[in-house]
């Protein structure tokens, strides 16, 4: 509709206000002086704005002047808004710098102005605040002002209602209808029951059998059509029955517009005929459908825009111009609230891109990073519910960068997408594919027991892919995690899966691989432990826990085997099974080897000023052991050491590290014993040694492994192997320990095999060493078997 066609209708509900040129009320006045005094501005007004100018209905602070040229008025700028419009320094603001009124009287600088609706929602005045001077408010600032504005609309309903002239339509039940249009339209979602609310309103304020109420769209070339929302049910034979059925689940629609229904969206007027029988304009109508004797439609508007369509028919009386304008204020509430219901759908529909853009990859659809975070830990909860597992398969594809830059990205486009296709086709429903980025895959499959699941992934990804003219293939390397095994988080677990599928590159691609999760906990915890061990040792956490070693044949206390331990600041007491595997081969295993070394040559010391006869087991680290540094290391151990207390140190090598680099552990060994220590072949029986090797190693003493002391009992082979060991060390005179002794039963036996020495929790744990040597000091054979 055009802006003329807008003010047409402005103005014709401001005449049926019957406010202009009236004398002034205390209702308006008290609302403009509550204005003026709570902003302290000099001028407070009601204004009206007619055809060609601006009338003051209440005013404060101007005495003189009733109304100004509509053309200077800043109150017509504020009609043509919804909202408060305000201006702060009229000097400065080139739509009024040279304006008359701040020119000259009232020297208007500052102004506030809210537009007022009369009740069919046209806007015919303000409610405005102007000052001389410059001013500031904020948005809170003029709340006031709009509660303000709606006790004047409040006011003009009343003046409405108590002025009414209609000839056609109370403006009680007129109002009523706004009312329940408005309440549906706020409260309910169904569109369509709102529309029939206002339908029956129509129907009922005007006497017609029969309404419709359409909204206005347009194709894509603009010819406008009309999209029925409700239609009087007549139930006329059971094929308008139908139809009407039809109408609730998608709405009719019209797209004729030479007809009495069409021509309103070309011509944008109100369309009245009293006798439809000799109109040339009437269109057929539906078969069964009750004759149509008269008719209007009516074109609804917001602003200049056209958005429905009420047609009514069969009134007795007919339909004149004047009902259609009684109905204006209902047809405008109309406009309003169809404008309303597009606004929000094209909000909804502007979030539900958002959304997309945000959480979907727009090339293939599939749930992005984003998106797959939230499934992801959805799953993961639901998995932890149900007692379930939840494999990630993360999914690189092979080649695919060659095939890109040799045919283009329209090509790698279409393999992408043919690979987000095949790979959803492969899994089930409820099972999740998502894209990365790049050629990126992840599959988030439930409880899958079987691995050829796995390999059905692979094979749909190797499928050959027809585009255009190429028939192309690419393939698949998948790295896969299972959780609860792999119990990280999801950011975790998606790391896993991209190590696993590295592993898979690197074994030739095209194939899986699962992520091996006891060798990564292992790295993990090595790293944690070199990244602590240097703050170990700089801060002596480290130390020497003593395990005595009893004599079967003296009955007594032979001496004892020194175990590192780590006093860890915050996880207590560590054994070296949670340490020294993760520092061998590593810069460590040297110093760690030097500071039990000297530690252990020290306490031989103490020992001795102690007039203690015990002899003092270290355990030796294969990497130090076998190093060319070792019998440096050694011998500046023992450099303060005399010879005659040297034989007391036993170094306690592993049958499998002598094994592992024979001729530099024949030579540590004999450099070893040059400098007068003894050896003691540690574990003895796992290794796979020889005779010959047996006996050239120049050991003295043999520690039988603990694994085959303690099931030796109840395990044949186990008691076996312990005899046989016992012999061979008898038959080349070496001395026997057997440590892990648990019971007196034991003991008993490694005693009538004849074993030297024993050691184990029978007798003591390690101890620090004032309680190890406090436990010596009170040992009595005797007594063992009690204690």
């Amino acid at each position: 509709m055009r802006d003329t066609e807008t003010e047409k209708r402005r103005l014709a509900a401001l005449n049926r206000l019957g406010l202009l040129d009236t004398p002034p009320e205390e209702r308006f006045d008290r609302v403009t002086r509550i204005a003026r005094q709570h902003y302290r501005v000099k001028t407070a007004l009601f204004t009206i704005l007619d055809h060609d100018r601006q009338w003051f209905k209440s005013r404060q602070g101007l005495h003189d002047v009733t109304e100004t040229p509509r053309s200077v008025a800043f109150c017509d700028h504020a009609i043509r808004r919804d909202q408060l419009f305000v201006v702060e320094n009229a000097t400065q603001d080139p739509r009024f710098r040279s304006n008359p009124l701040v020119l000259g009287s009232p020297h208007i600088r500052f102004y506030a102005g809210m537009p007022v609706r009369e009740p069919g929602g046209y806007k015919v005045g303000t409610l405005c605040i102007i000052d001389d001077k410059p001013r500031q408010f904020n948005e809170k600032d003029l709340d006031v002002l709009r509660t303000l504005s709606t006790m004047v609309e409040e006011e003009l309903e009343r003046l409405y209602v108590e002025s009414d002239t209609s000839e056609y339509v109370p403006v009680s039940h007129l109002n009523r209808a706004i009312h329940h249009a408005q309440n549906v339209f706020l409260t309910s979602d169904n569109e369509r029951s709102a529309f029939e609310q206002m339908l029956n309103d129509l129907l009922s304020l005007t006497g017609s059998q029969f309404g419709l109420i359409g909204e206005v769209l347009h194709e894509k070339n603009g010819t406008p059509y009309l999209k029925v929302g409700a239609i009087t049910n007549i139930a006329w034979s059971p094929e308008t029955q139908a139809l009407y059925q039809e109408v609730e689940r998608r709405g009719m629609i019209f797209d004729r517009l030479d007809n009495l229904l069409g021509q309103p969206l070309v011509t944008g007027e109100t369309i009245i005929s009293n006798d439809l029988a000799i109109d040339s304009r009437r269109g057929g109508l539906p078969h069964g459908h009750p004759p149509i004797h008269t008719y209007i439609g009516i074109p609804v508007f917001s602003g200049k825009e056209h958005l429905g369509l009420i047609g009514l028919a069969n009134r007795a009386e007919g339909y004149t111009q004047k009902l259609a304008d009684e109905l204006a204020p209902l047809s405008q509430t109309l406009g309003h609230l169809i404008e309303r219901k597009r606004l929000y759908e094209e909000k909804r529909t502007h979030k539900k891109n958002l959304e997309l853009a945000a959480n979907y990859d727009a090339l293939t659809g599939l749930p992005n990073r984003h998106r797959l975070t939230e499934l992801f830990e959805r799953e993961l909860h639901e998995a932890d519910q149900r007692n379930g597992l939840v494999s990630v398969c993360f999914i690189d594809l092979d080649g695919f960068k060659a095939i890109n830059d040799e045919h283009g990205h329209a090509v790698g486009d279409a393999i992408l997408k043919s690979v987000a296709a095949k790979l959803q086709a492969t899994v089930r429903n409820h099972d999740i594919i998502a894209r990365l980025g790049g050629d990126e895959f992840v599959a988030i499959l439930r409880d899958v027991e079987d691995e050829r699941v796995y390999a059905r992934l692979l094979e749909a990804i190797r499928q050959p892919i027809s585009f255009r003219h190429h028939l192309l293939q690419v393939s698949g390397s998948m790295g896969i995690t299972v959780y609860p095994e792999d119990d990280a988080d999801s950011d975790l677990l998606l790391r896993h899966a991209d190590q696993a599928m590295y592993a898979a590159k690197e074994s030739g691609k095209n194939c899986f691989k699962i992520f091996d999760l006891r060798s990564h906990s292992s790295r993990k915890e090595r790293v944690r432990v070199l990244e602590q061990i240097d703050t170990a040792l700089s801060e002596q956490q480290l130390e020497l826990y003593y395990q005595p070693k009893i004599c079967f044949h003296h009955h007594c206390v032979n001496g004892f085997e020194a175990l590192i331990r780590w006093n860890h600041p915050k996880e207590g007491v560590l054994s070296p099974a949670c340490f020294l595997e993760h520092i061998e081969y590593t810069e460590y295993a040297r110093t760690l080897g030097v500071f039990v070394m000297r530690e252990a040559v020290k306490q031989l010391a103490v020992f001795a000023e102690q007039d203690l006869p015990y002899t003092l087991s270290i355990n030796l680290s294969p990497c130090h052991f076998l190093s060319e540094e070792f019998p440096i290391d050694l011998a500046s151990a023992l450099e303060d050491c005399p010879m005659e207390l040297r034989d007391r140190l036993i170094l306690e090598i592993l049958e499998t590290t002598a094994m592992d680099d024979t001729e530099t552990a024949l030579e540590n060994l004999k450099a070893c014993r040059e400098m007068g220590v003894d050896i003691s072949l540690d574990d003895f029986g796992t290794g796979y040694s020889s005779l010959d090797y047996f006996r050239r190693l120049p050991a003295q003493e043999i520690k039988i492994d603990r694994s085959f002391v303690m099931d030796m009992l109840n395990d044949p082979d186990d008691s076996m192997i312990v005899s046989a060991i016992v012999s061979l060390s008898k038959s080349f005179k070496r001395r026997l320990v057997a440590e892990g002794i648990e019971s007196a039963d034991v003991e008993f036996k490694l005693i009538k095999l004849g074993c030297d020495l024993g050691q184990g929790f029978f007798y003591s744990k390690p101890l620090p060493l004032s309680e190890a040597l406090r436990w010596a000091e009170n040992f009595r054979w005797e007594d063992r078997l009690t204690a």
